[in-house]
């Protein structure tokens, strides 16, 4: 994957309107009405602004060839018209998280917690983009973003709740839930 960078603008305006927005875990964000995402623009500016996230694709740090063959199968590109709903989750990990060594954040994230085999389950009706922020010195390290179609949004609530419940959240310091919808 082409290393891109996003940025995430939560405002007045935007292509996504917010539905819902709350802070699972953490300091919150200012609450928004809208959110637009503007791709390779390092310093956006959009009349009432009031927060700005940034993260770029990159290579998945945690999956093996066999994991990232599954993933590549299955994941649909992003903006499909009938995924009108979304929903971005900024996500910020502890310290102690970061503090392990690759191999032990790995068997935390795959071997225990499943991560990977429980975004499987919900694909290709969820579609989804991680951007990683933790090496830009944003206040969140990872930002992300998912689109589903309506008659998915239970199926989304599912892969949400299981992995909240996974050993990996407890590692998890800051986390905001934005849910959107086209228009």
């Amino acid at each position: 994957m082409a290393r891109c960078l996003f940025s995430f603008v939560g405002g007045v305006v935007g292509r996504w309107q917010v539905t819902h927005m709350e802070t699972v875990i953490g300091t919150p964000l200012e609450q928004i009405i809208r959110v637009d995402i503007l791709e390779e623009d390092t310093n956006p500016s959009q009349e009432g602004a009031a927060w700005v996230l940034r993260g770029v694709t990159s290579y998945e740090r945690y999956v093996n060839k066999d994991e990232k063959q599954s993933l590549t199968a299955i994941q649909p590109v992003l903006d499909q018209p009938q995924a009108t709903c979304a929903a971005l989750i900024p996500i910020k990990k502890s310290a102690i998280w970061w503090g392990l060594p690759q191999d032990e954040r790995r068997a935390i994230f795959e071997e225990r917690s499943h991560h990977i085999q429980i975004g499987l389950q919900y694909l290709p009706a969820v579609a989804r983009r991680l951007h990683h922020c933790h090496e830009l010195g944003e206040p969140f390290d990872f930002l992300t973003w998912f689109e589903y179609a309506p008659e998915d949004a239970e199926a989304f609530e599912q892969l949400t709740r299981k992995l909240r419940e996974s050993e990996e959240w407890q590692y998890v310091d800051r986390e905001i839930d934005i849910r959107l919808i086209r228009g």
